[in-house]
């Protein structure tokens, strides 16, 4: 049986935490953000936890569970 490759997309963009979660950046910090506030900016550019609805889906695809 081969190994089984992680998804390269999902790797790159969520990491496990050290208690098991999994954290994401926040969308909307790339481009057009004269007109975002600073309090916004500042406030996406933070890490966040991934819902639990969607812990399952990204645990396979980063080999998890």
């Amino acid at each position: 049986m081969p190994k089984l490759k992680t998804k390269s997309g999902s790797k790159k963009r969520f990491k496990k935490t050290s208690s098991g979660y999994i954290k994401k950046k926040h969308a909307f910090k790339n481009h057009l953000l004269t007109k975002k506030s600073k309090k916004r900016k500042r406030n996406l550019s933070q890490f966040s936890l991934l819902k639990r609805s969607d812990q399952k889906s990204i645990k396979k695809q980063l080999l998890l569970l």
